[in-house]
């Protein structure tokens, strides 16, 4: 059909991509695993061998990875409520052992490492935890988590070795003694426990630490194991839980893109990733055989803990992620069936400094890789220091589609079409997948991956087969797949009472606009052309913002509008409801929050960071947006709160705009030192000498520099910070290009970085301020020698550069200077009810077109 509903020519009828959803062959397994909640919760968590459920109901989980040993407690509850409005439910976090103990005999759960603070925190703001004790856990830390001391003991570490799993005892009623009182039998946040990590080939082990755990006071409804590498478990006692990164830094700097990280951005079946931590273990020894390998489909859903939300650098390889990796990833493990979305990192941090060495992986540990001493940022969502990323607003908006809707998707299964690609390098066929069951379901696309742009898919139509309902066949006139797309389409999706049988829009949620009345809301895929598919058995009326709607057949056929927060299609449906489906261009889209926000639910708008907290403002709650310094701030809501909300320290203008109502705050009385970004001003204080000579260490890999050359041939730098300049808020962003550098305050090491072509950023509200007064902050940069063996992916200084190499980057980096820097401010703005909270005003009526589908009962409203 074209978008009037009339037939198209026959020689303009493409072949449709076909794929056909089956009935399930039996019911999932229920009752059949030795894993169950603690008696007496209102909510329970089990597992099927379809998806979780939680209080009888299918259960989606986001988990994210936030290490609390890796940040200031000062900043744990803002940081977990960033976490939280980005969509995570549950955080996970190693508890590394080397960063309570390094010190036989004294264990410190203080400060920074004030595990049980931060599991309450999570408890407060409604977080689940998911602790991954180890006592191994990789991490990229010093002996993988395992303390110096404890390596002296024994020979052979993660074994039943008795002068291992004695130390381990210890400490494994340490940590429960930090999260007693926090299970989930006493309302506590401790969903989950990770067993270890990485261990491929020690189930009788694996059962030894499980049991050891449960000893010592340990409970959850679900224990944990990650179960790549072709992994062995105990039958039936740990969750194997699965991962997939769009790149790495464990691999060798010349080999090119993995393929094992190239398969991620294919819809498959395939849950084993063979190559994650395959440095560590031989490739060729495979635990897991195909029998093992289906008894584990079967009983288990296919559940994630790490999917890349970024990736670390290490010294010989320096990976560039960008957000359309991370989310293209993301989004096509959904389609593959996914039931948990876990990902590592989903918050970067810095490892703190050791008492007796320094804590990172590294070749002095016999470790295959050289990382940074101090960062670990990991280009995450959320960085080292907070900072927002794209990728954050680009999994935020799958998380909405998630916390929305999971529930049904959950349950469905994966299913591929008639026609895929034939291999890893086949470019050319669509990449698609459709997760349904029944009659409905939820149809996927991926058309990026990294290094080299996948071509436009021109003419595409999607026919997709049923077992109980017609087959669908969409949309009705063809459509361009634009290169880099990726995105999720409904299918009969059930809206209070509306059926939406397609929308070539992805659904975002749905916001409740006062008694009777819902809006779902949908962004539109850049490129594509909207179009909605309703069944007009279910409509009275439609009133559409621009294009036009037509009756063909039983359907209502929406096409030609322009997204916006001005477009809401209006519905009335047979059952007396009244439904809004409000269509969001691209961009918009991936500036949507959605939280309680003074006393309801609502949906914000904002370029910036906004959290939002129940607990704040005497219980009414507030919202809180790390936004510009410098200038105004805007935020749009639906529905509007009756009373304009107040902002600290300034005037609010409230304005329409499309069916929200925005909000402008004007700073009063603007502080003169907050400018939004200004530059620093630099002083060489001396010129880099000759390139250290490389040094190669474990497997041949080239090794980081030695600390002295930092004091011999770096080209240093002095920083002056400007009186009145505030710490709260501000980073110094370092436009630099060599081959790492350090910052120093008074003599001391406080940041470094290894050069992969991006911006340096250095918390300032991390550094000691009277040092800063006095002599500054001092960068040291070194050179990268020709003949080094170091992989970077881009090296022009701002972000952009070559990704597609995979060679060894032999020539840049010989040239060692920050060519500028700038303080980059922001400001949080809080923002609370001006008034009690009350019932909610209605969207305004954004309608310019109207009237009922022929046919259909009764009139308009």
């Amino acid at each position: 059909m074209s978008s009037s509903g009339l037939p198209l020519p026959p020689s303009a009828s493409p072949a449709p991509l076909r794929l056909r959803v089956s009935a399930p062959a039996a019911p999932p397994l229920t009752g059949h695993l030795p894993l169950s909640d603690a008696p007496g919760v209102p909510d329970p968590v089990e597992v099927t061998g379809r998806c979780l459920t939680r209080g009888g109901r299918p259960w989606f989980p986001v988990s994210g990875e936030f290490h609390y040993t890796r940040c200031p407690a000062g900043e744990w509850e803002e940081e977990l409520l960033k976490m939280k409005a980005g969509g995570v439910t549950a955080v996970a976090s190693y508890v590394i052992w080397i960063h309570h103990e390094e010190t036989e005999g004294r264990i410190r759960f203080d400060g920074d490492r004030d595990l049980r603070r931060f599991a309450r925190l999570c408890a407060r703001h409604g977080l689940d935890l998911v602790p991954r004790i180890g006592p191994w856990c990789h991490a990229e830390v010093r002996n993988g988590g395992l303390p110096d001391w404890v390596l002296a003991r024994t020979r052979a570490p993660r074994t039943d070795d008795p002068a291992y799993l004695a130390p381990v005892r210890t400490w494994f009623e340490a940590v429960a003694a930090q999260l007693a009182g926090l299970e989930r039998a006493h309302g506590g946040p401790v969903v989950a426990v990770q067993i270890e990590n990485e261990l491929y080939d020690g189930p009788d082990h694996l059962l030894t630490l499980k049991r050891m755990a449960q000893a010592a006071g340990l409970s959850a409804p679900l224990w944990t194991s990650t179960a790549w590498g072709g992994v062995r478990l105990p039958p039936g006692e740990l969750f194997p839980l699965y991962g997939g990164y769009p790149e790495a830094f464990w691999t060798e700097a010349d080999g090119g893109w993995p393929d094992t990280c190239r398969k991620h951005f294919f819809f498959t079946h395939q849950r084993d990733d063979e190559g994650i931590g395959a440095d560590l273990r031989p490739t060729a020894v495979r635990g897991t055989g195909p029998a093992d390998l289906a008894a584990l489909t079967e009983r288990f859903p296919w559940a994630t803990c790490e999917l890349g939300g970024g990736m670390a650098v290490s010294y010989h390889r320096r990976p560039r992620v960008e957000a359309a990796d991370v989310a293209a990833l993301a989004l096509t493990k959904i389609g593959c069936g996914s039931v948990w979305q876990g990902y590592y990192m989903f918050h970067g941090g810095t490892n703190p400094v050791g008492g007796r060495t320094t804590l990172q992986e590294s070749h002095a540990t016999g470790y295959p890789n050289d990382l940074p001493v101090l960062t670990y940022d990991f280009q995450a969502p959320l960085g080292e220091y907070g900072q927002y990323r794209p990728s954050y607003d680009e999994l935020r908006l799958q998380h909405l589609m998630l916390a929305g809707f999971g529930h049904l998707v959950a349950p469905m299964e994966s299913f591929l079409p008639e026609r895929r690609p034939t291999g890893q390098d086949d470019r050319d066929t669509l990449r698609w997948a459709v997760r349904g069951e029944g009659e409905s379901g939820f149809l996927f696309v991926n058309n990026h991956q990294p290094h080299g742009e996948l071509p436009d898919h021109p003419d595409t139509v999607f026919t997709v087969e049923f077992p109980r309902a017609p087959a669908l066949t969409l949309p009705s006139a063809p459509v361009t797949v634009p290169a880099g797309a990726y995105f999720c389409w409904p299918l009969r999706l059930d809206v209070a009472g509306l059926r939406l049988d397609w929308a070539t829009a992805q659904p975002v949620c749905t916001v409740d606009d006062g008694p009777g009345r819902t809006v779902l809301v949908l962004a539109a895929v850049e490129g594509v052309p909207v179009e909605l598919a309703l069944d007009a058995r279910a409509v009275t009326s439609v009133r559409v913002p621009s294009g036009k709607w037509s009756a063909v057949g039983d359907r209502v056929m929406v096409t030609g509008l322009e997204p916006g927060t001005d477009c809401l299609v209006e519905v009335e449906t047979a059952r007396g409801g009244r439904v809004g489906l409000l269509v969001l261009d691209a961009a918009t889209a991936r500036t949507a929050y959605r939280g309680v926000a003074w006393g309801a639910e609502r949906l914000v708008l904002c370029a910036a960071g906004v959290v939002f907290d129940e607990h704040a403002d005497g219980g009414r709650g507030e919202v809180r947006v790390h936004g510009p310094a410098a200038g105004e701030l805007s935020f749009a809501v639906l529905p509007a709160p009756r009373r304009p909300p107040a902002v600290t320290g300034a005037r609010v203008r409230q304005t329409a705009d499309g069916v929200f109502t925005r909000y402008t705050a004007l700073a009063d009385g603007r502080d003169p030192r907050r400018h939004g970004t200004v530059e620093a001003v630099l002083t060489k204080l001396r010129d880099a000498g000759p390139a250290p000579e490389p040094v190669t260490g474990v497997r041949g890999r080239a090794s980081a520099p030695a600390d002295a050359s930092y004091d011999t041939v770096a080209a240093e730098y002095a920083v002056a910070v400007p009186d009145g300049l505030p710490f709260t808020g501000t980073l110094l962003r370092v436009h630099w290009s060599g081959d790492v550098a350090r910052a120093y305050v008074d003599g001391a090491f406080v940041a470094d970085q290894f050069h992969t072509g991006r911006t340096w950023d250095i918390g300032l509200h991390r550094l000691p301020a009277f040092a800063l007064r006095g002599e500054g902050l001092r960068l040291k940069v070194l050179p990268r020698h020709a003949d080094a063996r170091v992989y970077v992916a881009g090296d022009d200084g701002d972000g952009g550069g070559d990704r597609g190499g995979g060679r060894p980057d032999r020539a840049s980096g010989a040239v060692a200077e920050v060519a500028r820097a700038e303080w980059v401010m922001t400001r949080t703005w809080v923002i609370r009810a001006s008034g009690p909270p009350s019932r909610p005003a209605a969207y305004p009526v954004a309608s310019r077109a109207g009237g009922r589908p022929p046919g259909a009962a009764t009139a308009d409203p």
